[in-house]
C-alpha cells in the first residue's frame, strides 16, 4: 500500500511517517528539505529495517510541485492514499515566486494543485486522500476571489484560519468528485509550528495545552487505514470522529467556487 506523504521532513510529518511504516505502509516521503527527510527515512528504516522512498519538492514554488507530481507518476503504478500535511503558518505577509501569499499556496495552491494532477492514478487505485487541515478553519472567512488577503486586513492568524478552511473545503470538493477524501485537526501539539508567536509560545509552556506529534499522527494514520477514511467522504474529523462544522467549512456551493478560484491561480484547466 503505497502512501505519499508530504510535509514529512519535521514535526508531525516525521511522527506520521513513523506510526505509518509501522502500520507496513509502502512510504514516499516529501519535503522542503533533503538532509531532513534523509533524517527521517533513516529513523523510519532503524526501527521498521525498511526505508522509505524520498522526494524533495518546496511547495512555495508551484512548478516544483508539478515537477513532484510528474516524478510520482513515472514512479509508482499506483498511489493508495495521499496524506496532504505540508503547512507553514507566519506572522509576517510573504510573497512566493508564484505571486501568491505565502500560507495559501503552501497550504492549499500547492496541494491542490499535485492532488489534481495525480487525480486519475488516485481514482485508478480507489485511493484516500487525507488534508491536515485545523480548527483554525472556524475561524476563516475566506474569499474566494481574495485568496492573498490583498484587498482585505492582514493578519497572520486571520490568512492561517483561511487556508484551513479552504482545507475542508478542498476536502468537500474531492468527495463530490469521487474521491475518499476526508480532512482532520490534527490536535494542538508540542512542534516547531508557529514557533516565532506569542500563541503558540504560551500554549507550550503552560501544561496540559498541548500534546505530542504521536497524538496527532495517530489521527492522520487513522483516516489512512480505517473505514472512517472512506465511510465518511468530505468530513471533517476531531479526535477520530467526524465533527459539526460550520457552512463555511461545509458548503458544496463555497467549495465549488473556491475549486474554481484554484483551478485559476494554479493555472489547471476548468472542470
Amino acid at each position: 500500500m503505497i502512501t505519499v506523504l508530504t510535509g514529512a521532513s519535521a514535526g508531525i510529518g516525521a511522527a506520521v511517517a513513523l506510526d505509518l511504516a509501522k502500520r507496513g505502509r509502502q512510504l514516499v516521503l516529501v519535503g522542503r528539505s533533503p538532509e531532513r527527510l534523509a533524517a527521517v527515512a533513516q529513523g523510519v528504516a532503524d526501527v521498521t529495517g525498511r526505508a522509505p522512498d524520498t522526494v524533495h519538492a518546496d511547495f512555495a514554488m508551484l512548478n516544483d510541485v508539478r515537477r513532484l507530481a510528474g516524478e510520482l507518476l513515472d514512479r509508482y503504478e499506483r498511489i493508495d492514499a495521499l496524506v496532504n500535511n505540508a503547512g507553514v503558518m507566519t506572522p509576517r505577509r510573504e510573497r512566493t515566486p508564484d505571486g501568491h501569499e505565502l500560507m495559501i499556496q503552501v497550504n492549499h495552491l500547492a496541494p491542490f494543485l499535485l492532488t489534481n494532477l495525480l487525480l486519475d492514478r488516485l481514482k485508478d487505485s480507489s485511493a484516500r486522500v487525507v488534508t491536515t487541515s485545523s480548527r483554525a478553519a472556524r475561524t476563516g472567512r475566506l474569499d474566494p476571489d481574495d485568496l492573498s488577503r490583498d484587498r482585505r486586513r492582514w493578519s497572520g492568524w486571520l490568512q492561517y484560519g483561511d487556508t484551513k478552511q479552504a482545507n475542508a473545503l478542498f476536502t468537500v470538493g474531492l468527495a463530490r468528485r469521487g474521491l475518499a477524501a476526508t480532512s482532520l485537526h490534527p490536535g494542538v501539539l508540542k512542534t516547531g509550528f508557529a514557533a516565532g508567536t506569542l500563541y503558540m509560545k504560551f500554549l507550550t509552556v503552560v501544561p496540559g495545552l498541548t500534546e505530542p506529534p504521536e497524538a496527532g499522527a495517530s489521527r492522520i494514520a487513522h483516516l489512512v487505514c480505517e473505514a472512517d477514511g472512506v465511510d465518511h467522504p468530505g468530513r471533517f474529523f476531531s479526535k477520530n470522529v467526524p465533527a459539526r462544522v460550520p457552512k463555511t467549512m461545509s458548503d458544496p456551493e463555497l467549495a465549488e467556487t473556491l475549486w474554481q478560484a484554484t483551478l485559476t491561480a494554479t493555472g489547471l484547466p476548468s472542470n
